[in-house]
């Protein structure tokens, strides 16, 4: 057993911990902030794999400001003090349901599409350069700028609804 498998298994009961911790949380602060733990062992998972700028895209993005945004959100609406609702009669047969499907679709593409003739190989260092993350850059911020300025604007409406929302329902107008 080499030293990348151990820190792969490591890093891999730390992110099914954080998973767990995540959806067995009772307190939505808590909640958000196993799913930042999941993110970043996610990221580091991308730099075992040699791609440090997904890793740092994954930190930056999704640790970074999608959390900061879900955690403003939570703070703001004050979810985690929100009385439990009670359910609907057929929610959890559905999700038992649906779960069963799930498993049973996984377990069928397992061993359906097993190859025994696979072969991993490590990814390959020349794709790993300067020159295509400059051009990478250079063609997001050419050609799919207005997406992500369109994106950011989405954002930025859907906090001030929140704000809106959160203040009619408090009463202050």
């Amino acid at each position: 057993m080499n030293s990348d498998l151990i820190v792969f298994l490591v890093l891999s009961l730390v992110a099914i911990a954080t998973a767990l911790g995540m959806l067995f949380s009772r307190n939505a602060v808590y909640s958000a902030l196993f799913l930042v733990l999941n993110f970043v062992t996610v990221a580091i998972f991308y730099l075992l794999l040699g791609a440090p700028f997904i890793a740092m895209s994954q930190i930056t993005v999704y640790a970074g400001a999608i959390m900061v945004l879900f955690l403003f959100v939570i703070m703001l609406l004050g979810a985690e003090n929100l009385a439990p609702t009670s359910d609907l009669p057929w929610q959890k047969p559905l999700a038992r349901l649906l779960s069963v499907i799930l498993v049973v679709e996984t377990i069928y593409l397992l061993f359906s599409r097993a190859r025994t003739d696979l072969v991993v190989t490590a990814p390959d260092a020349s794709l790993n350069t300067m020159e295509s993350l400059r051009e990478m850059a250079m063609e997001l911020f050419s050609s799919y700028l207005l997406p992500f300025e369109i994106t950011s604007i989405l954002l930025l409406v859907a906090m001030v609804g929140a704000i809106v929302l959160s203040r009619r329902e408090k009463g202050e107008k």
